[in-house]
Parts: structure tokens; sequence; C-alpha cells
């Protein structure tokens, strides 16, 4: 019994530590089969969340976490931090672009969560989703087939890795030129039903991947009654018969990712459109038995404002940047460690420097592309440091998960969520765009 802890740690590092990637790939796979073993298994939280939709309960709002770095350590912090609680919906969650500067590929990132539940002897259902999976606007006006086959490609090697929870962020292709709001919608809602048949095309049997659409790009104008109406209306239409479509739905309603930084590093205040936010989620539900709306960009907030999500009815809260800013900000953050980081940044990251950008407004701006290239170093901290920085931020975890009343659900999730074992981790198929017809298989 004593060895067995020592062990995961073991696979854990190798898996961070090596570059190869079918070694990732052998090593990932022994994690999975100790995980079933102990009873937990990657999930989608789509039944629970129509149950939500259908007015079966209400209350919370799940938090969904983009670990960007120390993932294993903070996974665990998450885990201990869900028992303490009597938790069970809370989502790990990585976009598609943080996959890349984090040098964290699904595999990985699957397998170090798992991982963190075993050590931490956690079992039950474990919600990993890809966050973001986002169109790049100027690449589908020159080749939107190629575009959507490079996310399809993503999509597929996500959820062969276990993450059955996928936000679809099409909305960067939302053209608010148009005076015809669902003109203005017409590409994001294409997108998002095509990019939905596709995963229902390629989903594990027994799996209903809870998928995610997206009507505002967060940092930009605020979402409103009659866009989620042209975007669900266009959408319903757009979506092949009889195929599920998506759980939930992100607006925007003031925030940007990060937050912003003023000249002297501080915070910009930020103005959040709770009214707004309260009313989507309601029509969502109401009308299109979903599970409400969703909230990007609020890590950064200030404390005080996170017990308004569940009082103003929001389904899930995206968290990401304050977790990595208490990393760096750390006093056990080593000195040395963080002025190589910065250093390297005035090199390899001076591109992103705007004109009149003070040097602390560019490096927190900047710095988490440094987390990829120096993931390995990070993770090499000696384990006390390691312990000590992700204890700062389990207190963080703690006063997130009881202002969001994300407490005492454990119940409820075990009521509406299937545990299912999915036999093979093969990559599916994302060589051809699914076109006008094509569905679940």
């Amino acid at each position: 019994m004593g060895r067995k802890p020592l062990e995961i740690d073991k696979i854990v590092m190798s898996l961070i530590m090596t570059e190869d990637t079918l070694l990732k790939k052998k090593l990932g796979k022994k994690i999975l089969d100790i995980a079933y073993k102990k009873g937990i298994y990657p999930s989608s939280i789509h039944e629970l969340y129509l149950a939500r939709g259908k007015g079966e309960f209400s209350g919370f709002t799940v938090p969904a976490m983009n670990l960007r770095s120390m993932t294993y350590d903070l996974a665990r912090a998450i885990f201990r931090t869900a028992k303490k609680n009597n938790s069970g919906a809370f989502i790990f969650e990585i976009a598609k672009s943080e996959m890349g500067y984090t040098a964290q590929p699904p595999v990985e990132y699957t397998s170090v969560v798992l991982a963190a539940a075993i050590k931490e002897n956690y079992s039950g259902p474990v919600f990993i989703q890809a966050d973001h999976c986002q169109v790049n606007a100027k690449k589908f006006q020159e080749n939107p087939d190629k575009e959507l086959e490079a996310l399809q490609k993503m999509i597929a090697d996500s959820i062969a890795e276990g993450f059955y929870n996928i936000d679809i962020d099409s909305s960067t292709l939302v053209d608010l030129s148009k005076k015809d709001i669902k003109k203005q919608q017409k590409d994001n809602y294409e997108v998002c039903a095509k990019l939905t048949q596709f995963i229902r095309r390629i989903e594990p049997k027994g799996i209903t991947v809870s998928v995610g659409g997206e009507i505002g790009e967060v940092g930009h104008q605020n979402s409103n009654v009659e866009d989620l109406g042209a975007f669900m209306e266009g959408y319903q239409e757009r979506l092949r018969k009889g195929l599920t479509g998506i759980s939930k739905i992100s607006v925007q309603t003031g925030t940007s990712h990060g937050g912003v930084v003023k000249a002297d590093g501080s915070m910009a205040e930020v103005k959040l459109d709770f009214g707004t936010l309260n009313i989507l989620s309601g029509i969502a539900q109401k009308e299109y038995g979903i599970g409400g709306a969703v909230q990007h960009g609020a890590s950064t907030l200030p404390e005080e404002m996170f017990h308004k999500f569940p009082e103003n009815n929001t389904l899930e809260v995206h968290l990401a940047t304050g977790f990595q800013n208490m990393m760096f900000d750390s006093k056990y953050f080593p000195v040395d460690l963080k002025n190589r980081i910065y250093d390297w940044l005035k090199v390899n990251a001076v591109s992103e420097k705007k004109e009149g950008e003070t040097e602390e407004q560019f490096f927190y701006k900047a710095r988490k592309k440094a987390l990829g290239p120096f993931k390995k170093e990070i993770m090499s901290l000696a384990q006390d440091l390691r312990d000590k920085i992700a204890a700062e931020i389990e207190a963080k975890f703690d006063f997130l998960f009881k202002q969001l009343s994300a407490i005492n659900n454990r119940a409820l999730v075990d009521k509406y969520v299937t545990l299912k074992r999915v036999i093979t981790r093969k990559r599916q198929d994302a060589s051809a765009v699914v076109h006008d017809g094509e569905g679940a298989d």
C-alpha cells in the first residue's frame, strides 16, 4: 500500500518530462487503467446540464478551471477541495491555444488530472474539457475546409484522450457589420452545427459529449437576447434532425481573458453585466432546454463578485489566469527562475510588446507563453516548494467553490452522471470535414 502514491508520482513525472509521444500514450494508458480500477472515470457533464435546463435543480455555478502549469499539484489541490466540500460538479479544462504554449497535449492533460485523482483517493466522474476550440476567422475566410479540418483533428485527439466536454468557439465568425442579427450569427451557428455533427459521429459508444456554443467573442460587444435567439434558431435549423445539440451557451457580459492590467501592474476595474447573464441563462433554459449561460474570463475579477454568479443563474464560470498569477507571484516561486523566465520573454516574446506598454504590462500579458519552455523546470522544483505554492492556490479554490455555491452537490452529480468505461483510446478519423447531411453513424 505504501508504495502506490510514490509509484503514481513517478509515472506522472515520467509522462510530463518525456518528449516521446508514444511513451506519453503508454504511460497515459497505465494511469487510465489504474483510474478505472479505483472508480475514477473521465465523464461528460451533458446529462447534469440538461437536468439543470429542465429546472430539476439550481443554485450553484460550476467552476471550470484551466491549469496552465503545475497541473499535477493544482489538480490534486482541486480534488482535495472537492472532497472537503462534498463537491462533484467541477471541470478541468484547457484551451486549444493553451495546449500549445503550455506544452500540454490532450494525452498529458487527461493523464495528469486522473493521476491527481488517484493520488488524492478521489473516485467518481472527472470532467475534462477542451476550452475554446476556436475558429481562426482569417484562416476560415481564406480556406474554410482547411481550418475546420484542423479543428476537427484537435477535437478528435481530445475526445480520444477522455475530453468528453468540448466548447466550440466559432463566435470569432460573428460579423457585426451586418444589420440583420441572424446574418451576423450565420457563420457562427453553421460552423457550430457542423462541428457538433462531427462530435456526434466520433464520440465513444455510450458517451454523449457535452458540447458548448458561444455567441459573443470575449472582450468584444456584450451579448443580448436577440443574439441568443438568432444563434439558437439558426443552429437548430442547421443541425441534422434527431441529433443531440449543445448543452450550454457562452456569452459576453463585459470581461476579457486575463483581465486588463494598468501601467503600474494593477488590474483595471471590470464592469460585468450580471443582469444580462441572468436573463440569457433563463432564456437558454426555458426556451431551449439547455443548462444555461457560461461566463468566460472571470478568474481575475474582484473576490466580492463571485457570489453573484450563482445568484444570477450562471451555469458555469471559466477561471484561468488568476491561478497562473498566484503561482508566478507566490513568495515561494524562486526569484532566479522568475528572472530567467522574464529574460527569456524579452528575447522570445518581444513581438507581443505593444508600443507604449510598460514592462509590467508586457510581462503580465506574455508570461504565459513561457510556461511550455519552462514546464520541466517548474515541475522539477523541490516538492516542498511546489506544495507551498499549491497550498496558497488551494485556499483560492476553496474560496471559489464556496462563493459559487459549488458545494454539497456530489449526490446530485452521481444521480445524473453515469460512469461509463471506454475500452479503446485510438484516435478518431478527422480527415474529412462534416458536410450537410452528415451526422452520427
